[in-house]
Protein backbone atom coordinates (compact mmCIF):
# COMPACT_ATOMS: atom_id res chain seq x y z
CA UNK A 1 0.00 0.00 0.00
CA UNK A 2 1.32 3.52 -1.19
CA UNK A 3 1.63 5.64 1.71
CA UNK A 4 2.15 9.82 2.47
CA UNK A 5 3.57 12.01 4.54
CA UNK A 6 1.80 15.10 5.58
CA UNK A 7 4.31 16.94 4.23
CA UNK A 8 4.21 15.48 1.13
CA UNK A 9 0.59 15.84 0.49
CA UNK A 10 1.10 19.44 1.32
CA UNK A 11 3.59 19.52 -1.81
CA UNK A 12 0.79 17.40 -3.73
CA UNK A 13 -2.47 18.89 -3.18
CA UNK A 14 -1.42 22.44 -1.91
CA UNK A 15 -3.01 21.79 1.04
CA UNK A 16 -1.14 23.16 3.87
CA UNK A 17 -0.52 20.89 6.67
CA UNK A 18 -2.75 23.53 9.22
CA UNK A 19 -5.63 23.48 7.10
CA UNK A 20 -5.68 19.48 6.89
CA UNK A 21 -5.49 19.49 10.78
CA UNK A 22 -8.32 21.68 11.05
CA UNK A 23 -10.45 19.83 8.66
CA UNK A 24 -9.59 16.53 10.68
CA UNK A 25 -10.95 18.02 13.79
CA UNK A 26 -13.81 19.76 11.89
CA UNK A 27 -15.38 17.48 9.24
CA UNK A 28 -15.25 13.69 8.93
CA UNK A 29 -14.48 13.37 5.17
CA UNK A 30 -10.63 12.99 5.80
CA UNK A 31 -9.47 11.65 8.67
CA UNK A 32 -5.21 10.70 8.89
CA UNK A 33 -4.16 7.43 9.50
CA UNK A 34 -1.38 6.79 12.32
CA UNK A 35 1.48 4.82 13.04
CA UNK A 36 2.65 3.19 16.08
CA UNK A 37 4.23 5.98 17.09
CA UNK A 38 1.67 8.68 16.36
CA UNK A 39 2.76 10.20 13.11
CA UNK A 40 0.24 11.04 10.52
CA UNK A 41 0.01 9.40 7.41
CA UNK A 42 -2.14 9.40 3.98
CA UNK A 43 -2.91 6.06 1.80
CA UNK A 44 -2.98 6.55 -2.20
CA UNK A 45 -6.85 6.11 -1.75
CA UNK A 46 -6.98 9.32 0.74
CA UNK A 47 -4.49 11.49 -1.07
CA UNK A 48 -6.36 11.12 -4.17
CA UNK A 49 -9.55 12.73 -2.64
CA UNK A 50 -7.48 15.69 -1.13
CA UNK A 51 -6.21 16.47 -4.84
CA UNK A 52 -9.85 16.59 -5.69
CA UNK A 53 -11.28 18.18 -2.73
CA UNK A 54 -8.69 20.59 -3.50
CA UNK A 55 -9.63 21.05 -6.89
CA UNK A 56 -13.53 21.76 -5.31
CA UNK A 57 -12.25 24.19 -3.13
CA UNK A 58 -10.37 26.44 -5.66
CA UNK A 59 -13.39 26.56 -7.52
CA UNK A 60 -16.00 27.69 -4.76
CA UNK A 61 -16.91 25.16 -3.11
CA UNK A 62 -16.99 25.13 0.75
CA UNK A 63 -15.84 22.44 2.59
CA UNK A 64 -18.58 21.66 4.66
CA UNK A 65 -20.39 21.03 1.58
CA UNK A 66 -17.81 18.91 0.23
CA UNK A 67 -18.09 17.04 3.37
CA UNK A 68 -21.65 16.15 3.11
CA UNK A 69 -20.92 14.43 -0.58
CA UNK A 70 -19.42 10.81 -1.34
CA UNK A 71 -16.43 10.22 -2.96
CA UNK A 72 -18.18 9.46 -5.92
CA UNK A 73 -19.99 12.82 -5.55
CA UNK A 74 -16.79 14.52 -5.15
CA UNK A 75 -15.54 12.68 -8.56
CA UNK A 76 -18.34 13.73 -10.44
CA UNK A 77 -17.93 17.08 -9.76
CA UNK A 78 -14.23 17.60 -10.54
CA UNK A 79 -15.33 15.52 -13.99
CA UNK A 80 -18.22 18.09 -14.90
CA UNK A 81 -15.22 21.39 -13.92
CA UNK A 82 -12.99 18.94 -16.34
CA UNK A 83 -16.13 18.99 -19.39
CA UNK A 84 -17.26 22.86 -18.43
CA UNK A 85 -13.38 23.53 -18.97
CA UNK A 86 -13.47 25.54 -16.20
CA UNK A 87 -10.30 24.00 -14.10
CA UNK A 88 -7.49 26.29 -13.75
CA UNK A 89 -3.09 25.23 -14.22
CA UNK A 90 -3.24 24.70 -10.50
CA UNK A 91 -6.68 22.39 -10.96
CA UNK A 92 -4.85 20.31 -14.10
CA UNK A 93 -1.84 19.88 -12.14
CA UNK A 94 -4.23 17.78 -9.11
CA UNK A 95 -5.96 16.42 -12.19
CA UNK A 96 -2.43 14.88 -13.53
CA UNK A 97 -1.18 14.06 -10.42
CA UNK A 98 -4.13 11.70 -9.83
CA UNK A 99 -3.74 10.22 -13.62
CA UNK A 100 -0.21 9.24 -11.89
CA UNK A 101 -1.54 8.19 -8.91
CA UNK A 102 -4.13 5.65 -10.93
CA UNK A 103 -2.29 4.87 -13.89
CA UNK A 104 -4.71 6.55 -16.13
CA UNK A 105 -3.35 7.24 -19.45
CA UNK A 106 -6.41 8.62 -20.74
CA UNK A 107 -6.96 11.38 -18.31
CA UNK A 108 -3.85 12.05 -19.00
CA UNK A 109 -4.10 12.45 -22.50
CA UNK A 110 -7.24 14.57 -22.01
CA UNK A 111 -5.55 16.89 -19.43
CA UNK A 112 -2.40 17.35 -22.22
CA UNK A 113 -4.43 18.16 -25.31
CA UNK A 114 -6.94 20.30 -23.37
CA UNK A 115 -4.48 22.60 -22.25
CA UNK A 116 -2.77 22.52 -25.96
CA UNK A 117 -6.06 23.67 -26.72
CA UNK A 118 -6.06 27.05 -24.33
CA UNK A 119 -2.17 27.90 -24.60
CA UNK A 120 -0.51 26.21 -27.35
CA UNK A 121 2.15 23.40 -26.53
CA UNK A 122 5.03 26.08 -25.35
CA UNK A 123 2.55 27.55 -22.75
CA UNK A 124 1.24 23.97 -21.71
CA UNK A 125 5.05 22.69 -21.87
CA UNK A 126 6.45 25.51 -19.52
CA UNK A 127 3.27 26.55 -17.32
CA UNK A 128 1.38 23.22 -16.94
CA UNK A 129 4.46 20.29 -17.42
CA UNK A 130 7.36 21.92 -15.77
CA UNK A 131 5.73 22.73 -12.52
CA UNK A 132 3.80 19.20 -12.17
CA UNK A 133 7.04 17.56 -12.73
CA UNK A 134 8.78 19.89 -10.09
CA UNK A 135 5.92 19.45 -7.71
CA UNK A 136 5.12 15.92 -7.78
CA UNK A 137 9.71 15.69 -7.48
CA UNK A 138 9.81 13.94 -10.93
CA UNK A 139 12.60 16.40 -12.53
CA UNK A 140 14.50 16.62 -9.37
CA UNK A 141 14.34 12.92 -8.46
CA UNK A 142 13.34 13.63 -5.18
CA UNK A 143 10.67 10.83 -5.02
CA UNK A 144 7.84 11.53 -3.70
CA UNK A 145 5.98 9.14 -5.63
CA UNK A 146 6.52 5.51 -6.00
CA UNK A 147 9.18 4.51 -8.97
CA UNK A 148 6.79 3.05 -11.11
CA UNK A 149 4.15 5.90 -10.88
CA UNK A 150 7.05 8.06 -11.72
CA UNK A 151 7.97 5.92 -14.44
CA UNK A 152 4.88 5.79 -15.67
CA UNK A 153 4.27 9.82 -15.79
CA UNK A 154 7.38 10.46 -17.24
CA UNK A 155 6.87 8.43 -20.05
CA UNK A 156 4.07 9.50 -21.01
CA UNK A 157 5.41 13.11 -20.98
CA UNK A 158 8.37 12.28 -22.65
CA UNK A 159 6.52 10.55 -25.80
CA UNK A 160 4.55 13.97 -25.71
CA UNK A 161 7.58 16.34 -25.72
CA UNK A 162 9.47 14.25 -28.15
CA UNK A 163 6.39 14.47 -30.54
CA UNK A 164 5.99 17.83 -30.11
CA UNK A 165 9.63 18.94 -30.98
CA UNK A 166 9.21 16.81 -34.30
CA UNK A 167 6.80 18.72 -35.40
CA UNK A 168 8.93 22.05 -35.14
CA UNK A 169 9.97 23.31 -38.02
CA UNK A 170 14.31 23.14 -38.92
CA UNK A 171 15.99 26.11 -38.08
CA UNK A 172 17.91 28.59 -40.16
CA UNK A 173 21.08 28.29 -41.23
CA UNK A 174 22.64 31.09 -39.41
CA UNK A 175 20.82 30.36 -36.02
CA UNK A 176 22.63 30.05 -32.53
CA UNK A 177 23.35 26.99 -31.61
CA UNK A 178 22.76 24.92 -27.92
CA UNK A 179 24.47 21.90 -26.91
CA UNK A 180 22.07 19.72 -24.66
CA UNK A 181 23.83 17.14 -22.59
CA UNK A 182 23.72 15.39 -19.07
CA UNK A 183 26.89 14.19 -17.83
CA UNK A 184 27.48 10.03 -16.32
CA UNK A 185 25.95 9.71 -13.66
CA UNK A 186 22.66 11.81 -14.20
CA UNK A 187 19.56 9.58 -15.24
CA UNK A 188 16.68 12.67 -15.42
CA UNK A 189 16.12 13.71 -18.83
CA UNK A 190 12.73 15.20 -18.96
CA UNK A 191 14.25 18.44 -17.74
CA UNK A 192 16.55 18.23 -20.79
CA UNK A 193 13.93 17.52 -23.22
CA UNK A 194 12.04 20.46 -22.27
CA UNK A 195 14.51 22.68 -22.61
CA UNK A 196 15.32 20.61 -26.12
CA UNK A 197 11.64 21.74 -27.22
CA UNK A 198 11.64 25.24 -26.16
CA UNK A 199 15.06 26.22 -27.40
CA UNK A 200 13.53 24.44 -31.14
CA UNK A 201 10.42 26.20 -30.68
CA UNK A 202 12.65 29.35 -30.25
CA UNK A 203 14.28 28.50 -33.72
CA UNK A 204 17.72 27.51 -32.35
CA UNK A 205 19.87 25.05 -33.77
CA UNK A 206 20.37 22.11 -30.56
CA UNK A 207 22.66 19.62 -30.88
CA UNK A 208 21.50 17.11 -28.07
CA UNK A 209 23.61 14.54 -26.66
CA UNK A 210 21.38 13.13 -24.07
CA UNK A 211 22.11 10.79 -20.70
CA UNK A 212 25.72 9.40 -19.63
CA UNK A 213 27.42 11.44 -21.70
CA UNK A 214 31.55 11.41 -20.95
CA UNK A 215 32.83 14.36 -19.70
CA UNK A 216 36.79 14.17 -21.39
CA UNK A 217 34.93 14.06 -24.86
CA UNK A 218 32.95 17.67 -24.27
CA UNK A 219 35.74 19.54 -24.88
CA UNK A 220 36.18 18.26 -28.51
CA UNK A 221 33.05 18.54 -29.53
CA UNK A 222 32.35 22.40 -28.18
CA UNK A 223 35.33 23.05 -30.09
CA UNK A 224 34.22 21.60 -33.28
CA UNK A 225 30.45 23.22 -33.14
CA UNK A 226 31.30 26.73 -31.52
CA UNK A 227 28.19 26.81 -29.28
CA UNK A 228 26.78 29.87 -28.00
CA UNK A 229 26.17 27.88 -25.13
CA UNK A 230 26.02 24.59 -23.28
CA UNK A 231 23.27 23.33 -21.02
CA UNK A 232 23.27 20.44 -18.12
CA UNK A 233 21.28 19.79 -14.88
CA UNK A 234 21.65 17.98 -11.95
CA UNK A 235 19.79 16.12 -9.78
CA UNK A 236 21.77 13.92 -7.64
CA UNK A 237 25.00 14.50 -5.12
CA UNK A 238 28.07 14.06 -7.40
CA UNK A 239 31.17 12.42 -5.89
CA UNK A 240 33.61 13.05 -8.95
CA UNK A 241 35.12 16.47 -9.88
CA UNK A 242 32.27 17.46 -12.27
CA UNK A 243 32.98 21.11 -11.38
CA UNK A 244 36.88 21.37 -12.29
CA UNK A 245 35.70 19.59 -15.53
CA UNK A 246 33.26 21.89 -16.59
CA UNK A 247 34.89 24.78 -15.20
CA UNK A 248 37.49 23.69 -17.79
CA UNK A 249 36.01 23.05 -21.06
CA UNK A 250 34.07 26.50 -20.29
CA UNK A 251 37.65 28.91 -20.14
CA UNK A 252 39.18 26.88 -22.58
CA UNK A 253 36.44 26.80 -25.29
CA UNK A 254 35.15 30.08 -24.06
CA UNK A 255 31.76 28.98 -23.75
CA UNK A 256 29.13 29.69 -21.24
CA UNK A 257 27.47 26.79 -19.59
CA UNK A 258 23.61 27.26 -18.67
CA UNK A 259 22.60 24.64 -15.85
CA UNK A 260 19.78 23.63 -13.65
CA UNK A 261 18.58 20.99 -11.21
CA UNK A 262 17.89 21.14 -7.46
CA UNK A 263 20.01 24.06 -5.93
CA UNK A 264 21.56 22.06 -3.25
CA UNK A 265 23.86 19.90 -6.21
CA UNK A 266 24.02 23.36 -7.85
CA UNK A 267 26.00 25.72 -5.97
CA UNK A 268 29.18 24.92 -7.12
CA UNK A 269 28.81 27.55 -9.52
CA UNK A 270 27.32 30.28 -7.97
CA UNK A 271 29.88 32.62 -8.46
CA UNK A 272 31.56 31.97 -11.31
CA UNK A 273 30.94 33.88 -14.50
CA UNK A 274 31.04 31.09 -16.85
CA UNK A 275 28.23 29.48 -15.33
CA UNK A 276 24.46 30.76 -15.55
CA UNK A 277 21.84 28.87 -13.11
CA UNK A 278 18.00 28.71 -14.47
CA UNK A 279 15.84 28.32 -12.17
CA UNK A 280 13.03 28.07 -14.54
CA UNK A 281 12.02 27.73 -18.58
CA UNK A 282 10.98 31.22 -18.35
CA UNK A 283 14.69 32.07 -17.30
CA UNK A 284 15.61 29.59 -20.12
CA UNK A 285 13.16 31.32 -22.53
CA UNK A 286 14.37 35.13 -21.96
CA UNK A 287 18.06 33.65 -22.18
CA UNK A 288 17.52 32.74 -25.70
CA UNK A 289 15.52 35.55 -26.57
CA UNK A 290 18.03 38.05 -25.66
CA UNK A 291 20.85 35.89 -27.04
CA UNK A 292 18.91 36.21 -30.90
CA UNK A 293 17.65 39.72 -30.55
Amino acid sequence: METYSMTQVETLTGINAHTLRIWERRYNFMKAERTETNIRFYTGEQLKKLLNVAILTRNGYKVSKIDAMTTEDINTLVTELQINNTTSYNDDINLLTVSMLTYNEEAFHTIFHRNILRKGILNTVTELIYPFLNQVGVLWGTNKVSPPQEHFISNLIRQKIIAATESLTLPTANAPTLVLFLLEGEDHELGLLLSNFIAKDLGWKVIYLGQKMPSENLKDIVLEIKPAYLLTMFTTPRSDNFADILTNIAQETNTKILYSGNPIFTTTFINDSNFNYLSSPANLITLLKEYSS
